[in-house]
């Protein structure tokens, strides 16, 4: 079958069963009949504010229902939603908005004022529950982009990748991420990140109930997995560690056989975390996945799989990867270097607003990466290039400290960094969350010890009170090394 646009194809589903749950959240659902008709009626009146085909809208909005509600009304007009956090401060709104040049921001009470008008969209779809006027059938248009994430790299600076991929999808092909039609998915992270965009709205297209969840909560995640017989759901290692903290008789009261796959992404996974989630749920139902949200190229490796590879993000298809020096000598395997990929497609997969792509010859691209593959073609990753310490003439990556750190029981999160040091050149500088009553740093550094070579262990510690990731287990090295060099 050629391909239809998302909204034809969910007003398709919506014809097929109109009183099947689309989307929870919250305690709040709505049905594939209702969203049809609410984004119906919230996109005639946003064609009235002036959006049209081809625009690039920026939502900053908060994980709910109203955000897909959203979202296909944005896909009936051509447009393409540009997700960004509703807790962006207004400089960082206003240097997104600059790229995107959005005929209006799509937001809260809570969104700064910027150089656009704002559309309180959850406010007028509670004013206006039902359709008004004009209710001729929309005419079907395909958004150029079916998506538009930002992202602010090692440079701290926004920019916008904008999808290869319009808004639309083959109805008969086998359905994506090892869903299955008609499932449930459980998303626990925000959708101001690409992966949950991504897992969600191809659920949704393939006929899933979506659970999303306000924001991440342990208890709630494995809740709703047993409410809701959710038979996929997606984790980064962040919400990993903090669900496989929880006591063990809390934990394991909750009832999670309806899970088929447990996806994870987005962060470096600490083998010890990922051993502990295989024991519990079994090898079969662990997936992991390492693509950049250009699409390139990406990887997957099953549970059994990693038990072979262990540390391992999965295999790589022939002429995709390639390990470089500092030079860009290709490496042989066993080598840490800079990873390159390189797509298969013959059309692009992503465009940058804001930036240009680290390119060589030949097709390949970097995201700045460090890794290397081994004999049999597993990729193994190491930090970005950007966040690696030379610490007395010695790399020193950061994931690896935190994973090691992350296996004290008093340490909730943390972020390993570089910061001057007249002998080293740089020091290894551990940010830690903690109880400042249970932490004690010569214990930390002995449990590191028996873990990491002696230059690798953090010569400073700092303690703080605040989570270091977000809710997509995102970090930003170099910002919090730059709040702690002065100028």
């Amino acid at each position: 079958m050629a391909p239809i646009s998302f909204p034809a194809r969910l007003k398709q589903l919506a014809d097929e069963a109109p009183d099947r749950v689309a989307v929870t959240c919250d305690g709040r659902q709505i049905t594939r009949a209702q969203l049809e008709t609410r984004a119906d009626t919230l996109a005639r009146h946003l064609r009235d504010l002036g959006v049209g085909e081809g625009d690039l809208v920026t939502m900053a909005l908060p994980n709910s229902i109203d955000w897909y509600v959203t979202a296909l009304a944005l896909w009936k007009l051509g447009a393409t939603p540009q997700p960004v956090s509703y807790r962006l401060p207004a400089v960082e709104l206003e240097a997104i908005i600059e790229l995107a040049n959005p005929p209006l921001v799509i937001g809260t009470d809570a969104t700064p004022t910027s150089s656009r008008p704002l559309f309180k969209v959850s406010e007028w779809l509670r004013d206006n529950p039902a359709p008004s006027g004009d209710t001729e059938p929309l005419p079907d248009k395909i958004s150029p982009a079916w998506k538009a994430p930002t992202s602010g790299g090692s440079t701290g600076r926004p920019k916008l990748i904008v999808s290869g991929d319009p808004a639309a999808m083959d109805p008969d092909a086998a359905p994506p991420l090892m869903t299955q039609r008609d499932g449930c998915m459980v998303m626990p992270g925000p959708l101001y990140h690409n992966a949950p965009v991504v897992w969600t709205c191809q659920a949704l297209l393939w006929g899933n109930h979506v659970v999303l969840l306000p924001r991440f909560d342990a208890h709630a995640t494995l809740a709703a997995i047993e409410e809701h017989r959710g038979d996929v759901v997606y984790v980064v290692p962040t919400m990993m560690k903090r669900i496989w903290r929880l006591p063990i008789d809390e934990r394991e009261a909750y009832d999670l056989s309806s899970l088929r796959v447990v996806w994870h992404l987005a962060e470096p996974c600490p083998v010890w975390l990922k051993e502990a989630w295989i024991e519990w749920l079994g090898a079969e139902k662990i997936v992991e996945l390492y693509a950049g949200t250009e699409a390139q190229m990406a990887t997957i490796i099953t549970g059994p799989e990693w038990l072979a590879h262990r540390g391992s993000v999965g295999r790589v298809p022939p002429g995709q990867v390639m390990i470089t020096d500092e030079d860009g000598n290709e490496l042989p395997p066993g080598e840490m270097g800079e990873v390159w990929m390189r797509s298969a497609r013959e059309t692009p997969t992503y465009r940058y607003i804001g930036a240009q792509a680290r390119q060589r010859d030949g097709g390949w691209e970097s995201l700045g990466d460090t890794g290397y593959l081994d004999a049999d073609g597993y990729l193994y990753l190491g930090d970005r290039l950007s966040d690696m310490i030379l610490s007395g003439g010695a790399n020193v990556y950061p994931a690896e400290v935190e994973a090691a750190l992350q296996e004290h029981p008093a340490v909730e999160s943390c972020a390993v960094i570089g910061l001057p040091d007249d002998d080293l050149g740089n020091r290894v500088h551990a940010i830690v969350q903690a109880n400042a009553s249970t932490f004690d740093a010569e214990h930390v550094k002995s449990f590191l010890a028996e873990r990491l070579v002696r230059y690798k262990v953090p010569r400073t510690f700092e303690l703080v009170s605040e989570p270091l990731r977000d809710d997509a287990g995102k970090v930003r090295r170099s910002e919090l090394r730059a709040q702690r060099i002065p100028n």
